[in-house]
């Protein structure tokens, strides 16, 4: 084993041995955490490092592009004129591997990644490096959230063995796909500590050559104890885990780290986990009459509460940041990813639910907002992301956040408007800058910007409340409302003369079932139609363009093309577990959203073809990928860790449950028992890196609400009684209108919808529960009662 040092302040991925899981690192930023990582090789070989870009000028792209101008992925476009052979990932490459005898190259990233933009500048640019990759490897590039199959199975070798991962990630394989060296960013030439790209690669060249028996017997060994290590399965296990001391236990890591001032979890870089959210709300909704009962819903809404005030929340144009990197939420990694915005909506939209307050409704509604507005292809579904590198200015180079932040001489000149009634003289943009505390020298610390993009740069974040500026200046507090809102707005047109981001078009099948659920949810939660049309109209777009009818299988990605129409790759890119995992989640989001059981139909149809495609009969489950479109790999895994994106088996645990209560069909119970128990000793070990899945073991324990609806869905006390339920957080529950037809889809599922009645013509209520219902109720007042107890 050999030790490699990763770029200083620069963070490289989760690694999965930490206590609590952050979201997955993607495109880290300069001004991360150190993170020193490892790689395995029989030789020692030294990993890139990052102190200072290198003087190291991009060569001029050929005139004839790579075969990587034949793909759709944005990422791999983004090098089809790179100096290097490169292929995309597919059976011609191993071929030739095998053929020549040479090992692969196996480079992954995302279109939206700082650090892969880096490293093509620097590396895949260099025309004498390009011939090295070239002439003694060969070089397959993956786009990361094309085949995250490919990336789960060489990012658990590289996590295993180092200290941490990231993109880009670099593996070198055998010609059989077996890793036998790994790391992630490299600098391109040798340092005063660290050694450079292009020695790591003559260095591998060497040992193939002279030791090639040696690194596969070493590749082989690996590859051995990583099958073992990842292996999830029920063995000799009857049953789950007790809910109660997982609860119990996942809670009490949480408190361990959960930070009182600043809210989150760990020190810096701090990141959404809309997971851990997730659970402690309905941790705090089963533990509340306890002692200190109150304090698991407190540190959710302050986490909420400073993160929307953060910078990490883009103040001007809505929407979140990937992360922040410090412990205060102030200075963000600039990139914008869906999944993100998907999952934060849901979570401000539950916080305005338990606690109340619309602030949190008012942060819900701007998420969507951007979305909708910056995300939103024309047929209905959502680009993947936004970067975070873009010009200053059209024709310079990019800078990180170049297009997020402000000096205070632009605020000046943008807002130079008196403000009457002020205490003082006072201009709007004086204003602006006191409430979101912005400074002549700027706001960013030399030490989030050792490459001093930033200087004299200012991150929008709110320092006082409205109510402290108001008093400051002696203004009216709505006032002040007013001034920052109109202020905030005029600062929103002039951006959009800046060159924007990099927008990755691609749309993910996962990621747009995030969506759906997002729009769905907080649509049902506030009680906006629109919102829910936008869920209907992306719930449209998947069944449109990213569902095969004929073999009932989704496919995992499409591009917007030109026009505003909709391409594939050829052959298409089938779907994965979190495909079919996030979209079935979203359609039992939208049916209760909507109450259209098409939707509901269409989940079960999909429910069935991935049970068909991804269960594990042995051994309880769901692989991540398709035995036959995984045949080529080392490993065939089941996600075991709620990070950026909840586990795909842990939602579906959820949706197993949801399933099982919409239908009755034991089965989906009976496979959820399973996965639970399959899981119980990754839950047992470290409950924190599962807070969904515990938070579906509770679930399963306590047994599921079936709320009912009797009435005509258009009537206003049908309406008023579904709002009721929509607007009281009760996670566990399905939600089911019944309209008094005996022939439709849901009552030939439960025969018992049937035998509930309206009473006295009036829409009705019953909640059940354990194959017993609730006296009938009419009153939304008195179902809220009922649902809180």
């Amino acid at each position: 084993m050999s030790h490699l040092s990763s770029p200083p302040k620069k963070l490289k991925g989760e690694h999965k041995g930490h206590r609590l899981p952050r979201g997955s690192e993607r495109g880290s930023s300069s001004r991360d955490k150190d993170r020193s990582a490892t790689v395995n090789s029989s030789v020692p070989m030294p990993a890139g490092g990052k102190g200072s870009r290198p003087s190291c000028p991009p060569a001029t792209p050929q005139k004839a592009p790579n075969r990587l101008i034949n793909e759709k992925s944005p990422y791999l476009l983004q090098h089809a004129y790179n100096p290097v052979d490169w292929y995309p990932w597919g059976q011609e490459a191993f071929d030739k591997a095998r053929k020549e005898n040479k090992p692969i190259f196996l480079s992954v990233g995302y279109s939206t990644c700082h650090w892969c933009h880096m490293m093509e500048e620097e590396s895949f640019q260099n025309e004498e490096i390009g011939r090295l990759l070239s002439e003694d490897f060969i070089s397959v590039k993956v786009d990361r959230e094309e085949r995250p199959d490919v990336d789960k199975v060489f990012m658990t070798f590289v996590q295993a063995t180092s200290s941490g991962g990231g993109w880009p990630m670099n593996v070198w394989l055998t010609p059989n796909l077996q890793p036998f060296v790994g790391g992630t960013y490299f600098p391109p030439e040798d340092g005063l500590t660290r050694v450079g790209f292009r020695t790591v690669l003559m260095r591998i060249r060497d040992q193939w050559k002279q030791n090639k028996n040696t690194l596969l017997e070493n590749s082989q060994r690996v590859t051995t104890a990583l099958l073992a290590r990842s292996e999830i399965s029920m063995g000799d296990r009857q049953l789950p885990p007790s809910a109660a001391t997982m609860n119990t236990r996942c809670f009490q890591q949480l408190d361990e780290g959960y930070d009182e001032e600043y809210g989150g979890f760990a020190e810096a870089p701090k990141f959404p986990t809309p997971v851990i959210l997730n659970f402690l709300f309905s941790y705090w909704l089963t533990h509340r009459l306890t002692q200190d009962g109150s304090r698991p819903q407190q540190m959710a809404l302050h986490t909420l509460k400073m993160m929307a005030n953060g910078g990490i929340r883009d103040h001007v144009g809505q929407g979140f940041h990937r992360y922040s990197t410090d412990r205060q939420w102030h200075v963000p990694h600039f990139e914008k990813m869906l999944y993100d915005q998907a999952q934060l909506a849901v979570a401000y939209s539950q916080a305005f639910q338990i606690s109340g307050d619309e602030f949190y409704s008012e942060v819900a509604k701007g998420i969507l907002q951007y979305v909708s507005r910056s995300l939103n292809h024309r047929s209905g579904g959502f680009y993947s992301a936004e970067d975070a590198d873009s010009p200053p200015e059209r024709g310079s180079r990019p800078k990180e956040g170049a297009f997020y932040v402000w000096t205070v001489k632009e605020i000046q000149q943008l807002l130079p408007d008196p403000v009457q009634g002020a205490t003082e003289p006072l201009t709007s943009g004086q204003l602006l800058m006191k409430h979101y505390g912005l400074t002549e020298a700027g706001n960013i610390s030399p030490s989030q910007d050792p490459n001093g993009e930033l200087q004299g740069q200012n991150v929008l974040t709110v320092r006082y409340s409205l109510e402290l500026t108001a008093a400051r200046f002696g203004l009216d507090v709505e006032a002040v409302r007013t001034l920052l809102t109109t202020g905030l707005e005029k600062l929103f047109q002039a951006r959009k003369h800046r060159p924007k981001p990099h927008l990755d078009s691609k749309m993910l099948a996962a990621w747009n079932g995030l969506m759906v659920s997002g729009f769905a949810v907080t649509g049902a939660v506030l009680g906006i139609d629109k919102l829910i049309n936008y869920a209907t109209n992306c719930a449209k777009f998947l069944k449109r363009h990213m569902f095969d009818v004929a073999s009932g299988r989704l496919k995992r990605t499409c591009y917007a093309g030109n026009g505003g129409t909709v391409e594939h790759s050829n052959p298409p890119c089938w779907g994965f577990l979190e495909d079919y995992t996030f979209v079935v989640r979203g359609l039992l989001d939208l049916y209760e959203a909507s109450q259209e059981s098409s939707w509901l139909e269409w989940a079960l149809r999909l429910q069935d073809t991935q049970d068909r495609l991804f269960w594990d009969s042995r051994g309880g489950g769901y692989f991540c990928s398709e035995a036959e479109l995984g045949s080529g790999l080392p490993l065939r895994l089941k996600d075991d860790q709620d990070g950026a994106e909840p586990s795909a088996n842990s939602v579906s645990a959820h949706n197993l449950l949801r399933l099982h209560g919409f239908t009755g069909h034991k089965d989906w119970m009976d496979k959820c028992v399973c996965l639970l128990t399959a899981f119980s000793e990754r839950m047992r070990r470290v409950p924190v890196a599962l807070p969904e899945m515990v938070r579906a073991l509770s679930a399963h324990q306590q047994t599921l609400k079936q709320i009912v609806i009797c009435g005509d869905p258009q009537a206003k006390d049908t309406k008023a009684l579904l709002q009721c339920v929509h607007s009281t957080f009760v996670p566990n529950k399905v939600l089911i209108l019944a309209d008094g037809d005996p022939s439709s889809f849901l009552s030939r599922q439960l025969p018992f919808l049937s035998t509930l009645r309206r009473l006295e013509d009036r829409a009705t209520a019953y909640v059940c529960e354990n194959q017993a219902c609730s006296m009938p109720i009419t009153e939304p007042c008195e179902l809220r009662k009922l649902l809180r107890q």
